[in-house]
């Protein structure tokens, strides 16, 4: 069969029949809470949004009080979620369905192995590839918790639905079960009230690993070493799925990220994999009931077993359970001093020795004929153990490179050395930095003085991440990530800082120093940057310890915010390339980091192919990218959505290591050449509105929800470094958030058409060769496939009414330069692609766009008419409330908007 998209694999009829299911029910229980007369109201609303009658729809949402409002707006801001719920439990059926079925879909792993074998080094190369998805601290997900914990009940209830053969299930029971849960999602805070804390976030994040991530990633884990035995390839350690962390280090523009939320956020995965391993022993425990009268243990064993405090009889000849009630106290003393800080001799030193008690119960089994007991819990404890030792995710540390620099001139000043550090050129504060990391042995700290608020905030930070490595391991915190890096200077400040608390000498670095590029300016200067610190000789040293790896993290939703669409994409893929080379050159495994977003704007879309799109080459073994905001709860809410996902995310880095997708030379430099050309173009049109046109500023500001989205509580950290009255301070989350909300999208698409068009008008012929770099480059047709997605989402008539927003004539006007641009570029975009409409390569999202359009499209109106009455004073402080569940629905019903 032709290999698709899972997704494209669904059964619609039973989507549709669930989704009629839910929507019947969630009018119940409206109709029982609101009346006769607000129901009729929803009815008619969804009638004349399915009828495309506007006109007739806003008026009737004009005649709604603000009080009908609050029930209205829960209406449908519930119901895409409950679509949602219902395509999530879809995706779940088809997942289970098609591996039980072997059958063959995009992404199937067993499908990649096969190509992989055929590799001179393919047991190197599938033992050392890693991919690490980070779950990072920008929350999009305005959902409460409380309200994902009822999603997952109706999620529940749907797939014991389709899991229980027709007439095993009380059907009438299961109604009762299912409405009472949308009774309480209609009844329970949608959003929260009070801004969500570090804490909070950590606490959120860290229950996913719980609800499907310790399951999944172990699950395939196994699946991945099975395949590859199966092969004839023999895997020791392998680590296809590693997890990340920003939540807690992340300090970059936050300011409540401090010593102790780091310490949380470890201590919190410590006891998250501890409590873990805890109840897989104690499950073992309940299982291996082996009496010695029928089989033996070994002397290993036996040891084990006596050091036990089980003194029952009947546990007498039973030396599996007794060990493994010795091993379940080691843990819980392990995790009283790594969660609770108290001192037990008892403890496991590391996570390795843990291992080894379960090996000696392995090797037990094994010589007393006990194989088949391995398989199961056992064998996924064992593994486990290898993957999330005592840390479970390692934890990134991140700061803006101007705070490194205040640091370091207050150290230098402070210690007389250097007086006025910053107004000193590249050269001399490079001379200064690499003095003090090679040939002066104190620390600038140790110098008595009194330290800034902000020298003695980012002190402590650096000493708890030693403390935290020097307590819970190494693996707890591998890098630390410097925003805005625009020089080697910028690499060095940070070395020196980690060398005040000893992470750092001569010979190594125990945290990885990570550049991140994020504007096209910085993107464009990397090369020169990375080139000029792998040839510092201290620099090279870091390199050997760390195996001659270096990560490089690459920044796309400011790129983009910064240069648009294409010319972020395009600088991105250029950076990557030159940056492999550099590595090359000097012997250095480069690696990289994608910072990704949810949107196409902020660097999202499907992630295969994004994986598969990217240069060839450029992934040696390892791939770092973000998972954040609503699509952590979409990737990973449930065990087979997060096997899916992270089996997709094997399989494409495998594939892009080894599939060379465009054999002929020739045609990619001719289209990098092409590429290079209408990304001028691109640029230049991008910037001429955002940055140039005098209006746009008070376009954006008028005709987007941008001030309500910036005070919704969706996340710990301010909506902008500065102020939210400027674009260049504003972050590319509620940025990208705004755009999406109007539904204009233009982050995802603004500059293409005229590009494009430029380009086919110089020659004959032009069109003609766009169409073959889709049909023939993977990464042009990944770019060209995230607009298709992008301008299906978008609804310009939408668009025009948040236009009118805006009072004056010029303001307004703005909006005309951009349905010009989206008509250009949906028509060039169907022209290069050879299709008659949107998304008809993705009938999934097409079919499920179609039926849930129209109800979050009444939305996006009685938003508009909510946000003229909160402009007019027709809407109180606490009403403004609305506002934001209107948001929330618009997002939810979006899926990826942040």
């Amino acid at each position: 069969m032709s290999i698709q998209r899972l997704e494209n694999l669904s059964d619609k009829t039973s989507v549709e029949k669930e989704v009629a299911i839910l929507k019947q029910l969630l009018e119940e229980v409206t109709q029982q809470i609101a009346g006769n007369e607000t129901m009729d109201l929803i009815r008619r609303l969804s009638e004349q949004s399915l009828k495309q009658d506007y006109q007739a729809l806003e008026a009737t949402i004009h005649s709604i009080s603000n009080e009908q409002m609050v029930v209205i707006a829960r209406y449908f801001s519930i119901l895409p979620l409950l679509i949602n719920i219902a395509e999530d439990v879809d995706l779940s059926y088809a997942v289970n369905y098609q591996k039980n079925q072997d059958e063959d879909y995009q992404g199937k792993l067993s499908l990649i192995m096969d190509e992989v074998v055929k590799e001179a080094d393919a047991k190197h190369l599938l033992e050392k590839m890693t991919v690490v998805p980070v779950l990072t601290a920008h929350p999009t997900q305005v959902q409460r918790r409380t309200m994902l914990g009822l999603t997952r009940s109706i999620h529940q209830l749907l797939r014991k639905h389709r899991d229980l053969k027709e007439g095993l299930l009380d059907e009438k029971k299961w109604r009762r079960d299912l409405r009472r849960q949308i009774q309480l999602i209609m009844s329970s805070d949608m959003i929260r009230e009070k801004k969500l804390k570090v804490k909070n976030e950590i606490t959120n994040v860290t229950e996913y690993y719980n609800q499907s991530l310790i399951a999944a990633i172990t699950d395939l884990t196994l699946t991945y070493k099975r395949l590859a035995s199966e092969r004839g390839l023999d895997l020791e350690t392998p680590h296809p799925i590693n997890m990340g962390m920003w939540i807690g280090g992340d300090r970059d523009g936050n300011p409540y990220v401090t010593a102790e939320t780091l310490r949380l956020s470890a201590v919190t995965q410590s006891d998250v994999i501890l409590s873990y391993y805890i109840q897989m022993v104690e499950g073992l425990y309940d299982e291996l009931s082996i009496s010695t009268s029928l089989s033996q243990a070994t002397p290993e064993v036996e040891a084990l077993a006596e050091k036990s405090t089980n003194s029952s009889e009947f546990r007498e000849k039973e030396p599996y359970r007794r060990a493994l009630d010795y091993i379940k106290m080691r843990l819980q003393a392990t995790k009283d001093y790594l969660v609770l800080d108290q001192e037990n001799p008892l403890r496991y030193q590391k996570a390795q020795d843990f291992k080894a008690d379960l090996k000696a119960i392995e090797t037990s089994l094994e010589t007393h004929q006990g194989q088949g007991l391995i398989e199961g819990p056992f064998e996924a404890l064992l593994m486990a153990v290898d993957i999330f030792g005592f840390y479970l995710a390692s934890i990134d540390l991140r700061q803006d490179s101007s705070v490194h620099e205040a640091c370091v001139a207050e150290l230098l000043r402070e210690a007389q050395i250097e007086a006025h550090y910053s107004q000193l050129d590249e050269k001399e504060k490079c001379r200064v930095l690499l003095h003090q990391l090679m040939e002066e042995p104190r620390t600038l700290s140790s110098v008595p003085s009194q330290k800034s608020e902000l020298l003695q905030k980012e002190l402590a930070i650096f000493q708890m991440a030693r403390d935290l490595k020097d307590k819970i391991g190494e693996e707890v915190i591998k890098q630390h990530i410097i925003s805005h890096s625009e020089s080697v200077s910028d690499l060095l400040e940070l070395a020196v800082l980690l060398k005040e608390v000893g992470l750092v000498n001569q010979e190594k670095a125990r945290v990885q120093i990570v550049p991140l590029f994020e504007t096209i300016e910085d993107l464009t200067s990397a090369s020169a940057i990375i080139a000029g610190y792998l040839e510092l000789p201290v620099v090279d040293s870091w390199l050997n310890h760390n195996h001659r790896y270096q990560e490089i993290m690459l920044g796309y939703s400011d790129s983009n915010k910064d240069g648009g669409y294409l010319a972020s994409g395009w600088t991105l893929y250029k950076a990557q390339r030159q940056l492999t080379a550099i590595g090359d050159e000097h012997d250095v495994r480069i690696t990289f980091f994608h910072g990704r977003g949810g949107t196409v704007g902020r660097g999202g879309g499907p992630s295969y192919d994004a994986i598969t799109s990217q240069p060839f080459g450029s992934i040696k073994d390892r791939i770092r990218l973000t998972e954040q905001g609503e699509v952590i709860g979409n990737k990973y809410g449930n065990k087979d959505a997060a096997y899916y996902n992270l089996e997709m995310l094997v399989s494409a880095t495998l594939n892009r290591m080894v599939m060379r997708m465009i054999s002929d030379e020739a045609d990619i430099v001719e289209y990098r050449a092409i590429m290079d050309e209408i990304v001028a173009d691109s640029y230049a049109t991008y910037r001429d509105l955002v940055f140039h046109n005098p209006h746009f500023y008070d376009y954006f500001f008028t005709a987007s929800p941008i001030k309500e989205v910036s005070s919704l509580n969706i996340g710990s950290r301010p909506a902008a470094r500065k102020t939210i009255t400027e674009i260049s301070g504003l972050r590319a989350i509620p940025w990208v958030f705004s755009w999406s909300q109007n539904r204009v999208m233009l982050p995802g698409w603004y500059g293409v058409g005229s590009s494009f068009k430029a380009f086919i008008d110089k020659e004959e012929g032009n069109l003609a060769m766009l169409q073959k770099m889709y049909q023939e480059w993977p990464f042009f047709r990944s770019l060209l496939s995230n607009v298709d997605m992008v301008l299906s989402k978008s609804n310009m008539n939408i668009a025009f009414r948040y236009a009118e927003l805006c009072e004056d004539e010029e303001t307004r006007s703005v909006f005309n330069l951009i349905l010009d641009e989206w008509q250009l570029t949906k028509e060039l975009i169907l022209a290069i692609e050879g299709h008659d409409d949107l998304l008809f390569d993705n009938p999934y999202l097409k079919a499920s766009l179609d039926y849930r359009l129209p109800y979050f499209n009444v939305l996006n109106y009685i938003q508009i008419e909510l946000i003229n009455r909160l402009r007019s004073g027709e809407l109180s402080p606490k009403q403004e409330n609305l506002i934001h569940i209107t948001i929330n629905g618009i997002a939810t019903g979006l899926r990826n908007s942040g």
